[in-house]
C-alpha cells in the first residue's frame, strides 16, 4: 500500500508538472500569436543619457543590451507595440527648451525604423500597428511624458500630433502651466486644472491626442473626466488601494470613473507603484546607503559605491513578486472590469525596482502565464494586451474627426 501510495503521488506531481508546462507553452502562444501593446517604455530618455540625442545614430537596440528593452528581448516576450517615452524632466518647465529636448528624443525614435528597417516601423493609428505586426515589425507608437513642451501654445498640439505623438502626460513630478502633479503636493498651483489646461484638454480632444492622467492630481483628473470628450487612458499607473497613501496611483473611484467614461488604467510594474512593503523597504534602503555614502565619502557614480548597493540590493530583496501585478489587474477588473484595464510597465523607467519574473521586455509571457493560472480566457488576455487600449485610441480618433467636421 506505501509503495502503491508513493506511485500515486509520483504520478500527480508528474501530472501537475505536465499541467504547469502545458499552461507555460500556452502563454508563450499567446503571446506571439496577439499584439502586445505597453504604455510607456522609456527607451528615448535611456538612449538620451548614453549621448545618442544630438547625433545621426542611435544606440544598437537590434542585439541585446543592458536595458529593459531591445529588439531579441522584445521578440522573445512578444511586445509588438512599445509607446516609447518622450519623456520631458520637469526642471525644463523653468529653465527652458521643454519643446526642443521633446523634439530630440523624437527625432531619435524615428531614426530606430531608418536604422533597422527590418525590424521597427513607425505607427500612429492601431491600423497601422497591426499592418506592421503582419509584417513582423515591431510599432513604435509615442507618447510624450509632460505636457510642457507645448510651452504656453495651443498650437503646439497638433504640431506634436503631427510629429506622432499619440498621448500625452499633462504634467509630472511638478505642477506646469496645464495642471497640478501628484507629486507636487505642497504646490497644488492650479487646484486642478489651469484655464490653460482646460484649452489643452480640449485641443487634444480635436486633434486625436489621447489624454494620459498618469502623474497629474487627483483634483487635475476629475477636471479631465469632467472636461473631455473622448475617453482617457493611466499610461502607467497602478492602484492606490495596495499603496494607501500614494498619490501616484489611481484609488477606487477614480478607476470606477475611468471605466464609465470607457477608458483604460495600463498598470505599472514598478515594485515601489505595487505595494506599501516595498515602498517602505526601499526607502529604508536608501536611507543606509546614503548614510554609506556619507560616511565612505563616496559619490553615487564611484564604482566601489554602485557595486556595493547592487549588493545591498540583492541582499535586502525589495522586488515584489509577479503575482503582485497580477494582484492589481484583478482588482481593476473586480471594480471596474475586464475591458478597462492593459499594461503600463515603465520598462527603463523604473530602475532596480522590477519585481520578480518582469525585469525585462522578454518576461511578459510569465505574466500571461500567471493570468491564466487565475483563469482568465484568451480573450481577457487579448483584452489586456491590446484591445483596450485600442478602443480608447481608435475611440480618440473617431472624437477628433467628428470635432474638426463641426
Amino acid at each position: 500500500m506505501v509503495l502503491s501510495f508513493a506511485c500515486s503521488g509520483e504520478r500527480s506531481k508528474k501530472n501537475q508538472d505536465n499541467e504547469v508546462l502545458e499552461l507555460r507553452e500556452r502563454a508563450h502562444q499567446l503571446s506571439q500569436k496577439l499584439i502586445i501593446t505597453d504604455g510607456h517604455i522609456d527607451l528615448p530618455y535611456r538612449m538620451a543619457n548614453k549621448g545618442f540625442m544630438s547625433r545621426n545614430s542611435v544606440e544598437d537596440v537590434s542585439i541585446e543590451t543592458m536595458g529593459d528593452f531591445d529588439y531579441p528581448k522584445a521578440k522573445m516576450g512578444g511586445l509588438d507595440a512599445p509607446f516609447m517615452s518622450i519623456y520631458v524632466p520637469a526642471a525644463l518647465q523653468k529653465s527652458g527648451g521643454a519643446k526642443a529636448f521633446a523634439d530630440s528624443l523624437i527625432d531619435m525614435v524615428g531614426r530606430l525604423p531608418e536604422a533597422f528597417p527590418n525590424l521597427f516601423a513607425s505607427a500612429g493609428t492601431p491600423s497601422e500597428v497591426k499592418e506592421n505586426f503582419e509584417k513582423a515589425l515591431i510599432s513604435l507608437p509615442l507618447g510624450m511624458e509632460n505636457g510642457a513642451p507645448i510651452e504656453s501654445d495651443l498650437a503646439n498640439v497638433k504640431y506634436f500630433f503631427d510629429r506622432g505623438i499619440r498621448y500625452i502626460t499633462l504634467t509630472h513630478s511638478l505642477d506646469n502651466e496645464i495642471c497640478d502633479s501628484s507629486y507636487d503636493t505642497s504646490e497644488d498651483t492650479w487646484d486642478g486644472l489651469s484655464p490653460f489646461g482646460e484649452q489643452v484638454v480640449q485641443e487634444m480632444n480635436k486633434w486625436g491626442i489621447m489624454i494620459d492622467v498618469s502623474h497629474i492630481s487627483d483634483k487635475a483628473f476629475y477636471d479631465v473626466m469632467n472636461l473631455t470628450q473622448a475617453p482617457v487612458i493611466a499610461s502607467h499607473s497602478s492602484c492606490r488601494k495596495f499603496t494607501p497613501g500614494f498619490m501616484r496611483n489611481m484609488n477606487d473611484d477614480m478607476i470606477k470613473l475611468l471605466a464609465e467614461k470607457e477608458g483604460v488604467i495600463q498598470i505599472n510594474f514598478g515594485s515601489s507603484f505595487l505595494s506599501k512593503t516595498s515602498q517602505d523597504q526601499f526607502s529604508e534602503i536608501k536611507t543606509s546607503l546614503d548614510e554609506y555614502r556619507a560616511v565612505e565619502g563616496l559619490s553615487e557614480n564611484d564604482s566601489t559605491y554602485v557595486a556595493y548597493a547592487a549588493q545591498y540590493l540583492i541582499d535586502m530583496d525589495p522586488f515584489e513578486e509577479i503575482k503582485t501585478v497580477a494582484d492589481h489587474i484583478d482588482h481593476v477588473v473586480a471594480i471596474a472590469g475586464i475591458d478597462y484595464v492593459g499594461l503600463g510597465s515603465d520598462f527603463d523607467g523604473v530602475g532596480n525596482s522590477l519585481p520578480k519574473g518582469l525585469k525585462d521586455v522578454s518576461m511578459y509571457p510569465n505574466l500571461i502565464y500567471e493570468l491564466l493560472m487565475r483563469g482568465y480566457s484568451d480573450e481577457d488576455i487579448e483584452k489586456i494586451c491590446f484591445q483596450n487600449v485600442f478602443r480608447v485610441w481608435e475611440e480618440t480618433l473617431r472624437v477628433a474627426s467628428k470635432i474638426q467636421t463641426l
